[in-house]
């Protein structure tokens, strides 16, 4: 996951630079492009990420995410190579594809992790993500004003040295008795999400999990534009925000989710990151200066403890034949976040500004990322005050 997600890292800032050329220096056509890419990427998980995690229940996990890792490589190279914005699209609607495969790694961890541990093995592949997402952009900047098509093949590299890794040593997880025909009807969009109408208290987590991923659709897509707009931050500065909070959250799930996990245990940590989440973006809203945004960011860096928190519990409702299927459901609702949240949070972001006079108010982006998690929070309250008093009849399901 670290040299997957390291690979990605390294293209964040050169693939809106290669589509400036593209479009030979037009800014607003540029724009344009990078989100056309973003939601073809997003619904690519959609329809690809329930697709791969049923094979991965057939066939196992470990030649799904074998796929992934060398289509994924040779989809850079493809990138690398392209000449046109057809081929550049071409190749980000393929990687949509293939890193629908992340999926298929979550399920992995379910399989060799007892369901106690896993929300600390999960915290783990979230310290994964944030080492990739902290190293990446930096290196891709540095490989980027060599040559901007360097980046691609450095991603390349990465990516079938991963493959390999995966080919040699990577054994398979999910015992043959264990698996379950493949069917098309759980492989859709569609059915994939209805397994988390299957399982008592699944689907109230998974809609909860939802609002998650939606709320943090604001830092995708407004966090350049509004820091720009109220502190004048440069490229540079917002670089150095994303890296400190690419650190804070290593600090966090690679270090403090397993010793919270003792302390607290999974339930009252879903509770604390959601609390800590809606706290800080309501702050982040309120910051009328640059050292108050600063201030704030570690304190919503513990938000970082919910999202091990809710993949152990969703996952442990489930059996190791559906494994796969669940990711992929999670993966479902990612993609749908990532369709809604680009419109929904720019729009709100200009209804902000729509009066430059003392009226606007550029914040409302993160305090509307705020209420659904203060929402998220009250639906928690009830979908696990209902799980406990239901766990007998689940135990039995299981």
């Amino acid at each position: 996951m670290l040299l997957d997600v390291l690979s990605f890292g390294v293209l964040i800032p050169v693939v809106p630079s290669l589509i400036l050329e593209f479009t030979e220096g037009d800014k607003s056509k540029a724009a344009s492009y990078v989100g056309l890419f973003g939601t073809l990427w997003a619904l690519m998980q959609f329809f690809f990420a329930p697709f791969l995690g049923a094979l991965s229940d057939r066939f196992g996990r470990r030649p799904i995410i074998l796929i992934s890792c060398f289509g994924l490589g040779l989809d850079f190279i493809l990138m690398g190579m392209s000449q046109s914005l057809t081929w550049l699209l071409v190749g980000r609607v393929i990687s949509g594809i293939t890193a629908s495969g992340f999926a298929t790694a979550g399920a992995y961890i379910a399989d060799v992790t007892p369901p106690e541990k896993r929300s600390a093995a999960y915290g783990l592949f979230g310290a994964a993500f944030g080492i990739g997402f902290t190293i990446g952009p930096g290196l891709g900047g540095y490989l980027g004003s060599i040559d901007l098509r360097l980046p691609f093949w450095v991603a390349a590299g990465l990516t079938l040295l991963n493959a390999c890794y995966g080919l040699f040593v990577l054994p398979e997880s999910l015992a043959k008795e264990n698996r379950r025909p493949f069917s098309w009807r759980r492989a859709n969009p569609i059915g994939s999400l209805q397994l988390l109408r299957s399982y008592p208290g699944l689907l109230g987590l998974a809609f909860i999990y939802f609002l998650y991923q939606l709320s943090h659709q604001v830092l995708n897509n407004v966090f350049v534009l509004y820091t720009a707009e109220r502190y004048e931050w440069s490229p540079k500065t917002v670089g150095l925000a994303l890296m400190l909070v690419g650190i804070l959250n290593i600090i966090i799930q690679g270090g403090l989710v397993r010793p919270a996990l003792k302390m607290f245990g999974q339930k009252k940590l879903l509770f604390i990151g959601l609390s800590f989440g809606a706290v800080g973006y309501a702050l982040y809203g309120l910051a009328d200066e640059s050292w108050k945004f600063w201030l704030v960011t570690p304190i919503f860096s513990f938000m970082g403890f919910f999202t091990p928190a809710i993949q152990g519990l969703m996952s442990q409702r489930l059996g190791p034949s559906v494994q796969g299927q669940l990711q992929g459901a999670n993966a479902c609702l990612m993609g749908i976040s990532g369709m809604i949240g680009p419109k929904l949070f720019t729009g709100v972001f200009e209804l902000g500004l729509a009066s430059k006079s003392a009226n606007s108010f550029p914040g409302l982006p993160f305090f509307l990322a705020s209420g659904l998690l203060v929402f998220a929070i009250l639906l928690a309250i009830k979908t696990l005050k209902q799980s406990t008093e239901n766990q007998p009849q689940e135990n039995s399901s299981e």
